[in-house]
């Protein structure tokens, strides 16, 4: 079986390092949407070591500071999906990098936390 993040042509690459690579989603969320890929093939993320994570690291600040310059978004969210049960469709370790804008959603308020319905109600 083939892994679409196993061979990504250089000229898509935003960004690499000696582990990882940056390139923009395919299927973005919000304009400027990366995906963070250790170019070893494994699912995932608590099988990374220190220096993939370094390099994974290394890279969502170079690509931060490119969307910055780029897009000047308000926010950022940043996820990792690990397994089938949390969403995870492709079984190569990937970070997404999603630039966030004033606007973007009615109301933002929880983040990530909209995924699905609290056990316990978000409030202050």
């Amino acid at each position: 079986m083939s892994c679409i993040f196993c061979d990504i042509p250089t000229a898509k690459l935003l960004a690499e390092n000696t582990l990882a690579v940056a390139i923009y989603d395919k299927f973005p969320v919000n304009k400027g949407h990366v995906l963070i890929i250790p170019r070893r093939h494994f699912a995932d993320f608590f099988d990374a070591t220190r220096e993939e994570i370094s390099a994974i690291y290394d890279l969502l600040h170079r690509t931060k500071t490119m969307l910055e310059t780029e897009l000047k978004p308000d926010g950022f969210n940043v996820g990792i999906n690990v397994g089938q049960t949390a969403g995870q469709t492709v079984m190569h370790l990937h970070v997404h990098l999603i630039p966030r804008f004033k606007g973007d959603v009615e109301n933002p308020r929880g983040g990530v936390r909209k995924i699905k319905p609290n056990l316990v109600p978000y409030e202050e």
